[in-house]
C-alpha cells in the first residue's frame, strides 16, 4: 500500500523559512515522481514542485522558483520541500503526492494528475 505523510508545517513569520518532509512507503521510490501540492481556503489546489528520485530532475510552480527548493533522500524515501522567504500567500495545507513515472511540469501545472495522496501540512505565514 502506498503511503506518504507530510510534516513540519507550521506558523512562521514573512520572510521565514521551513522545511517540509515526506515520508514515502509501499512502492519503489526511484520508479515514481514525487510533488508537492498545496491548497489554500477558498481555492484550487496548485502545484508547487515536484521532482523524479531516479534522475533528481525538479520542476517547479513560477509562484515559488528562486525560494522554495526540492530534494530527495533516495535512501530513506524521503523527499523534503526548503522553502525560503516565505510570503503570506504561501500559507496552504501543503500535499505530498506520487505518481508512477518521471516527474515533469506537467505535474507542476495542475492540482491532480498524481495517483497517490498524502494527508496534508499546514503552513500559516504572518505578515
Amino acid at each position: 500500500e502506498v503511503q506518504l505523510q507530510a510534516s513540519g508545517g507550521g506558523l512562521v513569520q514573512a520572510g521565514g523559512s521551513l522545511r517540509l518532509s515526506c515520508a514515502a512507503s509501499g512502492f519503489t521510490f526511484d520508479d515514481y515522481a514525487i510533488g508537492w501540492y498545496r491548497q489554500a481556503p477558498g481555492k484550487e489546489r496548485e502545484g508547487v514542485s515536484c521532482i523524479s528520485s531516479s534522475d533528481g530532475s525538479t520542476y517547479y510552480a513560477d509562484s515559488v522558483k528562486g525560494r522554495f527548493t526540492i530534494s530527495s533522500d533516495n535512501r530513506k524515501n524521503m523527499v523534503y520541500l526548503q522553502m525560503n522567504s516565505l510570503k503570506p500567500e504561501d500559507s496552504a495545507v501543503y500535499y505530498c503526492a506520487a505518481d508512477f513515472g518521471r516527474a515533469s511540469d506537467w505535474y507542476v501545472s495542475k492540482g491532480y494528475g498524481m495517483e497517490h495522496w498524502g494527508k496534508g501540512t499546514l503552513v500559516t505565514v504572518s505578515s
